[in-house]
């Protein structure tokens, strides 16, 4: 809805206000007159023709239109030069991720724009207060007006330099739906396909690219597991007790031919090898079968190439798998001081796995309560909670 609107008030905080008016005037409208056969669409030409109405009262185009500005002619290219691509949600993303923006605002403003989260909830992701996520946000904002930034999809010419940013968020747009960290459902639908939807559009606007195509194949052999992670109760199911039979194999057979084309580029990137480390899984006949040791290498490359505690303490996880729990449990135990990882619920919730295992009950108790406290999505919390109450002195 909201990059539907973009598209008529070419200002971002116009289009937000119209679409808050249309939510609101469904409010009042349809326990009147009964809810719509299709609601997106309802909502979002209301938003549209409230985006107009309010324009039509500017007394000049120049007013109405100061942000993102192109003339017709512009308006028609982004469909020529991209083979009938003219997704707003695409042109969206690539607004969101202008050079201009600093990676942060780019993270921020995909997540308050794309992933419908609120301002606070931005703000717990950066660990700051609120009002300081709303001015960041703020900031970026005016300085897409200042610079003018159109509204489309870049040049052929001016792609390359622009796919690590566009890919970058498109991800941060999957890992946000694949595991919600806040709401009480584990996975959000709606991002995780319009994630893989732009993944596609990338795609296909750049197919030689290794980065868009280990990003696909990373998006697909992950999110290949989406029916067998929940159980019928809607509870998370960790990956060894996973039904393998619901997986879907046909989007597993086609991120592995991605991967590999992806892992041929030298040196490989960063969603390539994540690519490799989900096939390793996917392909494995059972959790048994797992070929630990490849993961491990796989992730050592990626420390290497993109070092972040967060692939520190998945890689420290896949030691304690190939090498036993102790082994694991040292692994980890560096990264209890990352200033990154002391609001992060896995690292916990890791350490207790690997506590019980060693049969350090009262240890593995308290890891758990730990994560916990860390927790904001209430099925995580659920799993968790039950976890904890599996264990018994």
């Amino acid at each position: 809805m909201l990059a539907a609107t973009v598209r008529v008030t070419r200002d971002l905080d116009l289009a937000e206000e119209c679409v808050q008016d249309a939510y609101a005037k469904a409010l009042t409208a349809w326990p009147a007159t009964g809810i719509p056969r299709n609601t997106g669409a309802w909502l979002t030409t209301t938003a549209r023709r409230r985006a107009l109405d309010l324009l039509r009262r500017q007394a000049t185009a120049a007013r109405a239109l100061p942000l993102l500005v192109e003339n017709s002619l512009d308006e028609a290219e982004p469909q020529r030069r991209t083979g009938g691509i003219a997704d707003d949600r695409l042109r969206l993303v690539f607004v969101c991720c202008h050079p201009t923006l600093s990676r942060d605002a780019q993270v921020a403003l995909t997540l308050r724009l794309l992933c419908g989260l609120s301002t606070a909830e931005v703000a717990r992701a950066f660990l700051v207060g609120e009002p300081t996520m709303a001015a960041r946000i703020t900031r970026a904002k005016k300085k897409i007006a200042q610079a003018r930034i159109p509204y489309r999809v870049p040049a052929p010419a001016e792609l390359p330099g622009r796919v690590a940013s566009v890919c970058e968020v498109v991800h941060l747009l999957f890992t946000t739906g694949h595991a919600a960290p806040t709401g009480t459902e584990l996975i959000r639908r709606d991002l995780v396909e319009r994630a893989l939807d732009l993944a596609r559009m990338l795609h296909t606007l750049l197919p030689g690219s290794a980065d868009v195509a280990g990003l696909l194949a990373l998006i697909l052999l992950t999110d290949a597991r989406r029916d067998a992670r929940l159980d019928e109760h809607g509870q998370p199911v960790q990956l060894a007790e996973q039904n393998r039979g619901r997986w879907d194999h046909g989007a597993i057979t086609e991120g592995v031919a991605l991967a590999r084309d992806a892992l041929r580029a030298r040196p490989p990137g960063r969603f390539a090898l994540m690519a490799a480390i989900a096939a390793v899984h996917d392909e494995a006949e059972s959790w048994d079968a797992t070929d630990w040791r490849e993961i491990v290498g796989l992730y050592d490359l990626l420390v290497d190439l993109w070092p972040s505690p967060v692939v520190a303490l998945n890689r420290a996880v896949a030691v304690g798998f190939a090498d036993g729990p102790a082994a694991g449990l040292a692994a980890l135990d560096p990264l209890a001081d990352e200033r990154q990882l002391a609001g992060y619920g896995y690292l916990a919730a890791a350490r207790a796995e690997f506590l019980a295992r060693l049969g350090r009950i009262r240890d593995a108790r308290a890891a758990y309560e730990g994560a916990l406290r860390l927790t904001g999505n209430a099925a995580e919390r659920a799993h968790l909670t039950r976890r904890l109450d599996e264990l018994t002195e």
